[in-house]
């Protein structure tokens, strides 16, 4: 059973549902390590002034917003508190709309809700009235000190929350190039048959357990290769590490990312190693 990352309520009008609340997905992306081809060591990053090249201490950084080109204000640690949402254990439902309303676009991340605390009945009768109705709630919801709108939405016996992105973040269709051979199309009747039959011929149903991510397999029975033919490269611990920290580097790969709903986020702290994504050149900057 997934554990709770979030207790609290649904809230609307006078209707109070007890809910907890656990994440739906989790990552299994190939993630790299970057190490130093002469030694198999980690390679990690500096804090480095772009104009003068020098590595900055931590405690001289400080945080600014671009107000003009080359002009910045700089905001506190205390500011940014103060301006963050106050944290509170209600999903706060402010109205119900057509399901078919909200574009894809605006998805961002799915949530599973679960009854808490005998809260069964109501749960199942917010669930009941979204699916006769064909209505989704949209609400607001502060997780982890940011406040998101979200929408909930029946699914089998349960209720799933996803969060959305807020309008502005979203990028209109206007955007597009699209030039009149797209908007103003006439398509000819043969062609679009044969597309018709293409498509027919193809169709299917949704069958996940048929769906693979070939790459991190591929990736890992690489690893699982090299390992077997004795390729490991093996280097001391990094100055400060503790006992407990293994010094082998025999996994290339995470087989899977920790699942969001199994701790609560940390703050994040200065890494020995950098984690390098596929595909790129050169290792990330933290902000």
């Amino acid at each position: 059973m997934a554990r709770a990352i979030w207790k609290g309520a649904i809230s609307f009008g006078l209707v109070h549902i007890p809910v907890s609340l656990s994440t739906a997905i989790s990552s299994d992306r190939v993630d790299f390590d970057w190490l130093d081809e002469r030694s198999m060591e980690p390679v990690g990053y500096k804090r480095v002034n772009k104009v003068t090249g020098k590595e900055i201490a931590r405690e001289h950084i400080v945080k600014g917003v671009q107000y003009q080109k080359g002009q910045y204000v700089v905001i506190s640690e205390e500011e940014i508190r103060q301006a963050r949402p106050q944290a509170t254990q209600t999903i706060d439902i402010f109205s119900f709309v057509d399901s078919g309303e909200i574009p894809l676009q605006q998805f961002d991340t799915p949530y599973y809700l679960s009854p808490d605390r005998r809260g069964g009945k109501v749960y199942a009768l917010l669930r009941e009235t979204l699916e006769s109705t064909g209505k989704v709630a949209l609400a607001k919801v502060v997780l982890h000190t940011q406040q998101h709108l979200a929408l909930l939405r029946p699914l089998e016996d349960a209720l799933v929350m996803i969060t959305l992105r807020w309008p502005e973040e979203v990028r209109g269709l206007d955007s597009l190039d699209l030039d009149a051979s797209v908007r103003d199309s006439s398509l000819d009747k043969r062609e679009l048959q044969m597309a018709t039959r293409l498509v027919e011929d193809m169709s299917g149903h949704w069958t996940p357990e048929d769906y693979r991510n070939d790459f991190k397999d591929t990736i890992m029975s690489l690893v699982e290769e090299k390992a077997r033919q004795g390729k490991i490269a093996t280097v001391e611990p990094l100055e400060g590490e503790g006992e407990q920290k293994s010094a082998d580097i025999i996994d290339l790969t995470e087989l899977l990312k920790r699942s969001l709903g199994g701790r609560k986020p940390a703050a994040k702290k200065a890494a020995p190693a950098a984690k390098k994504p596929a595909g790129t050149s050169k290792p990330r900057k933290k902000a």
